[in-house]
């Protein structure tokens, strides 16, 4: 029986690492490291590092695979996110059945948390065999953002919503939540949105040495994240960002 650690390590700080996640890498016989790439090499490296400064046990083994890309010409997002996911699986069981001989436990280091907005729970679901799963949690990237710019994440009392980028755009602002939090958004939804009385925070690589944040009303902080979001893009090959949104609410307060 395989048994599968999904082991939530923040968002770039080693010192986001839990007791309870330190103590899950070193019972593994097995961790996986994903490449993403040239363009993404950061954050294999990171994962390494991590692993070299916690993973004290030496029976435990690293092993690295390079992860399948996903088809961004499939004009069916749903479905070629499916056929994206069934050939990551596909990687994860061949190196699993190749690495360990039927039994044993495999750890995974994930981003964040395995249970906001990542697709890794999913994945897990479709291996062959199916292992048992266990989710060790980790620090979010809206934790991470919301502790840069030293704010609270919801209003006295009131609703949060945590969408994505694609909603914002495609559907506009949800209603019942005058603060949004918006994750997964390469193209700057919040250039669709009606700045008026919006404040925005933002950061990239929160968490990170390279951290970048913003803040401000979005009429003047919008154009300032799409320069600075570029200008980083370019200079690491990649980006990971994240950011916060409120309106004044009904009562015209902006807590």
């Amino acid at each position: 029986m395989i048994e599968l650690l999904l082991v939530g390590i923040g968002t770039g700080n080693r010192e986001h690492l839990t007791l309870q996640a330190i103590r899950a890498l070193n019972s593994a016989d097995l961790i996986l490291i994903p490449r993403k790439g040239a363009d993404k090499a950061d954050l294999a490296d990171l994962r390494r590092s991590i692993c070299t400064e916690v993973v004290t046990n030496p029976a435990a083994r690293i092993v690295e695979f390079d992860l399948p890309r996903r088809d961004q010409s499939n004009p069916d997002y749903r479905g070629g996110v499916d056929d994206w996911h069934d050939a990551i699986a596909d990687v994860w069981s061949n190196t699993i059945r190749s690495e360990l001989s039927g039994s044993g436990t495999v750890a995974f280091l994930v981003w964040g948390d395995p249970t906001l907005y990542d697709s890794t729970l999913r994945i897990a679901s479709r291996l062959n065999p199916a292992p048992s799963v266990r989710v060790i949690p980790g620090i979010t990237s809206i934790q991470a953002l919301t502790a840069s710019h030293a704010i609270p994440l919801n209003e006295i009392g009131a609703p949060f919503l945590v969408t994505t980028g694609r909603r914002l755009r495609d559907a506009g602002w949800p209603a019942g939540a005058d603060t949004l939090v918006v994750m997964l958004d390469g193209d700057c939804a919040f250039q669709h949105v009606d700045p008026a009385d919006v404040t925005i925070w933002w950061g990239a690589y929160v968490g990170m040495p390279q951290q970048i944040t913003l803040a401000g009303p979005l009429a003047e902080t919008g154009p300032r994240i799409l320069k600075a979001r570029a200008e980083a893009r370019e200079n690491n090959g990649w980006i990971m960002d994240v950011y916060l949104l409120r309106r004044k609410s009904a009562d015209g307060e902006q807590r």
